[in-house]
């Protein structure tokens, strides 16, 4: 039986993880479409700062994040300035830092399913008089729906897992930023073995299971990722 800290560490993780997806697709869906329409020479720089994360270790950018958030740093400022105060250490703050962290597994996904849609479909839209609104969500939207689902498997399964950019962001505070993986840290820090394999070992076979769903997806679905 787990103990009430660590269902509240998964309900705490599961809320983080819904919410930091949806913004993610908020977020990803037109930075993908633009980013595979433009011939802009700012698309890869841009891509290469949105995969960032990939390359770097969450703490360089939880430490980076903290800052900004901080009283002082450009987001704090704003923030404060607005009356809600420093995100830093709130659920808040995490939701920023898993939309930044996962913003990779998002934006990829989505962008080589648009890039495999390429523009025909669209341009014979167009020549019908489909307006850019209509031809994305009457033929982009149904052909790339592949690269959603994959976006959504991969982003709620990575926020779940986050550590390094959580425990720099948040902390660990019971209720409020307490996630699975700091929870398993406090009990590896307090030498309670047992209640950390409890919740590690559930994460592990979660995280496998959505591998395998992931992967019978791709191969079932016309339009999911190679």
């Amino acid at each position: 039986m787990l103990a009430p800290q660590a269902l509240q560490s998964i309900a705490l993780t599961l809320q983080l993880a819904t919410v930091s997806t949806l913004v993610l697709l908020a977020v990803a869906t037109p930075l993908s479409w633009w980013l595979s329409q433009t011939p802009s020479a700012w698309k890869s720089p841009i891509e290469s700062l949105v995969a960032l994360p990939l390359v770097l270790p969450p703490t360089v950018l939880g430490f980076y994040l903290l800052i900004a958030l901080g009283p002082s740093g450009p987001i704090g400022t704003v923030t404060q300035l607005l009356g809600w105060g420093s995100l830093a250490f709130t659920f808040e703050g995490l939701v920023l830092g898993s939309v930044v962290y996962s913003l990779p597994f998002a934006v990829q996904p989505l962008l080589q399913a648009f890039e495999r849609l390429g523009h025909r479909p669209l341009e014979v839209a167009a020549t019908l008089g489909a307006s850019p609104w209509d031809a994305f969500w009457s033929i982009a939207w149904p052909l790339a729906r592949g690269g959603w689902v994959t976006a959504v498997i991969l982003s709620f399964a990575h926020t779940l897992g986050e550590f390094g950019m959580v425990l720099m962001i948040g902390g660990n505070i019971p209720g409020r930023t307490n996630v699975i993986s700091t929870q398993i840290y406090g009990h590896v820090q307090a030498l309670e073995f047992k209640e950390a394999h409890t919740l590690a070992l559930g994460l592990l076979v979660f995280s496998f299971g959505t591998l395998l769903m992931l992967n019978r997806f791709r191969r079932t679905s016309f339009g999911a990722m190679p």
